[in-house]
């Protein structure tokens, strides 16, 4: 199969192409507050690091069917701060249950049965069993489209890192105490617990 997307004739959904190759993809539990003081939490897995240099992460809405922005994005574009928190193992089925359609007024920390703790330098919540989460505000939002299923960026300056002290080693994250997972295809996530390591070629 091969799909020729210069055609411009032809409008051909390519999601499920899209998620199904690029993959695993890291997940990005970011929660916010609202204007009026509603803790939202959602997971993201168009999610990366943008720069090192100043620190940046890139988060990636695509826009739902009725083209209203997600909480998140709503809730960013207003007070501008977030956390990213970094999805463990051990926290899959309340971050599942965060995906829920629940409205604006409802909390996904209450409703899913989040822990929160207060961030340090941001209002939005963290997530207290988070072993590793990214206080945030936001630089930049870039539009690709505004059009259903368009993307909008997220670029977001890191103010502070968290790092729970029993997964560091020499002062470095220990992926296997981090024990995240990946989101696959459809319904499908990976874990990432069969690790290998690879020395990067040295070429003199």
């Amino acid at each position: 199969m091969y799909l020729d997307l210069t055609n411009t004739n032809e409008k051909i959904n390519i999601y499920s192409q899209l998620v199904g190759g690029i993959t695993p993809r890291p997940i990005a539990w970011v929660s916010t507050v609202s204007g009026d003081g509603v803790s939202n939490i959602a997971p993201y897995s168009f999610f990366t690091v943008a720069s090192v240099n100043p620190p940046v992460l890139s988060v990636t809405q695509v826009n739902p069917r009725d083209n209203k922005s997600k909480d998140t994005l709503s809730n960013l574009m207003d007070s501008k701060e977030c956390v990213v928190n970094i999805v463990s193992e051990h926290q899959v089925e309340q971050m599942n249950q965060s995906c829920a359609n629940y409205p604006p007024s409802v909390s996904e920390f209450d409703a899913a049965n989040i822990e929160s703790v207060a961030s340090h330098n941001v209002k939005a919540l963290s997530v207290k069993s988070a072993k590793v989460r990214y206080e945030c505000t936001l630089r930049d939002v870039l539009t690709i489209s505004k059009q259903p299923s368009g993307g909008q960026i997220m670029l977001l300056d890191v103010v502070g890192v968290y790092i729970d002290d029993s997964i560091l080693t020499n002062g470095n994250i220990d992926q296997d105490g981090l024990s995240t997972i990946g989101k696959m295809g459809g319904d499908y996530y990976t874990k990432t617990t069969d690790l290998f390591s690879l020395k990067r070629p040295l070429i003199k």
